[in-house]
């Protein structure tokens, strides 16, 4: 996913993404504590996707407070 897909977004479609990377990250965690997580570089493409959600979702905001 791309910083350019995200813009194209309601703010409430980036909201459920923003829900559903946090809860897969929660999943990723628990796999890794229990010893099961076999793609470890899915934490990290999951933690920058979640980065990236929260970035457009900021820039949103502001362009709407203008």
């Amino acid at each position: 996913m791309n910083a350019q897909e995200l813009r194209d977004k309601t703010p409430e479609q980036l909201r459920e993404e923003l829900a559903a990377l946090k809860k897969e990250s929660f999943n990723l965690r628990f796999q890794q504590a229990t010893g099961a997580l076999e793609n470890t570089a899915r934490m990290r493409v999951v933690r920058r996707d979640a980065a990236r959600v929260l970035t457009v979702l900021n820039q949103k905001a502001a362009e709407a407070a203008e």
